[in-house]
């Protein structure tokens, strides 16, 4: 390799090198901007969905929370589950806030704060069923309802012979489920007492048909500062006790520990 193509690969290698360290961290921009650009359904009660007009829930109130300990304000945008994590990858905002499970390929993507939740997937059946659905394989041949983009359909699919039908979002295939047009239904454990409680759909909760999942928020790679002080801030709201209160409000219980068993 002659002298002058050396020069040359060292100067691009210094600038890359460069423009990567000038690059801001993720905390830079959203302390300049001064809000927390937070992305979420608003569709997925309890943990955000509209009321009167306005976004309520657990993980408004969360966002909220986080924001405040960064020392900005929390601007949401909605959308639908499916378009919410492609969304974080175009730069659309900063993080989703909307019970991400943390997987080992959604983390190929992009890093995660410290769990938030804690839960596991579970069947959501009407009152009346009399059919003893205690697994997935359970339903083969049958009609499961699932929420569009989510790891639950890719639990059903490895079981085989499940006919999976996708909605938009909870409140779609709710009532599906609820009309008889769908034989069950999967979602996260957390939400079955909500429904039961504040709904007046004829549904129960079912079995428990998969591992324990942490969920926790997503953002772009490569933001050590923001991470740091995403995990502070949780850490805060968790020893201050606002955690803690949000969290009994919602659910009754700390959802950011393992359910106890029954």
């Amino acid at each position: 390799m002659n002298m002058h193509i050396r020069k040359i690969l060292a100067i691009s290698l210094l600038l890359a090198t460069t423009l990567h360290a000038g690059a801001a961290d993720l905390l830079d921009t959203v302390k300049q901007r001064g809000t927390l650009r937070v992305a979420m359904e608003g569709t997925y009660p309890p943990f955000n969905y509209k009321e009167n007009g306005h976004l309520a829930g657990f993980e408004v109130e969360l966002s909220n929370a986080l924001a405040q300990k960064l020392g900005v304000k929390a601007d949401f945008i909605t959308g639908e589950w499916s378009a919410l994590l492609a969304g974080l990858q175009a730069g659309k905002y900063d993080v989703v806030i909307n019970q991400v499970g943390i997987t080992d390929k959604r983390k190929e993507a992009f890093d995660f704060s410290e769990p938030y939740t804690i839960s596991s997937p579970q069947l959501i059946v009407r009152q009346d069923e009399k059919r003893n659905f205690r697994t997935l394989a359970d339903l083969r041949g049958k009609k499961l309802g699932l929420g569009q983009g989510t790891n639950f359909a890719e639990m059903a699919q490895a079981v085989g012979g499940i006919d999976i039908k996708t909605y938009p979002g909870s409140t779609e295939y709710l009532q599906d489920l609820a009309l008889g047009r769908i034989d069950a239904a999967m979602n996260d454990s957390l939400l079955i007492p909500y429904i039961i409680k504040k709904t007046k759909l004829p549904l129960k909760a079912g079995a428990p048909v998969g591992e324990i999942e942490k969920n926790g928020i997503p953002f772009a790679k490569n933001n050590p500062k923001f991470k740091a002080a995403l995990d502070k801030a949780l850490a805060d709201i968790e020893a201050d006790g606002s955690f803690a209160r949000i969290s009994n409000k919602w659910f009754d219980r700390d959802v950011s520990k393992p359910p106890l068993a029954k």
